[in-house]
């Protein structure tokens, strides 16, 4: 959130501010999912883009990764959220992106 604050390619942001409706896909009830982000910046170039970030533990967001029974549940349901986020990212001309540990401490 500090990098958010501090950087002045983000013109504005948000912490679970948008709210995305989905299907559970082990109890088939309709529900929402509320992303980690939605980030506002401008580019080098002066183009604005905005972007959903989702931060999850890579146990729970790659198959190969997820060994334990809970982290597998996890991922069937995490899959369905972020199909939702992409279509819903789709028709808000916005971008969505997951990211990891991986990603934040490479």
């Amino acid at each position: 959130m500090q990098f958010c604050d501090n950087n002045p390619s983000i013109l504005n942001w948000a912490s679970e501010s948008i709210k995305i409706p989905y299907r559970h896909p082990l109890t088939g009830r309709q529900t929402v999912y509320v992303p980690d982000f939605f980030i506002l910046y401008e580019d080098r170039n002066g183009r604005k883009h905005a972007e959903i970030i989702e931060i999850k533990p890579s146990s729970q967001t790659f198959i190969q990764e997820a060994k334990s029974v809970n982290n597998k549940a996890a991922l069937v349901v995490n899959y369905a959220k972020w199909e939702a986020a992409k279509k819903w990212a789709e028709k808000n001309k916005c971008y969505f992106r997951i990211v990891t540990e991986k990603d934040i401490f490479k």
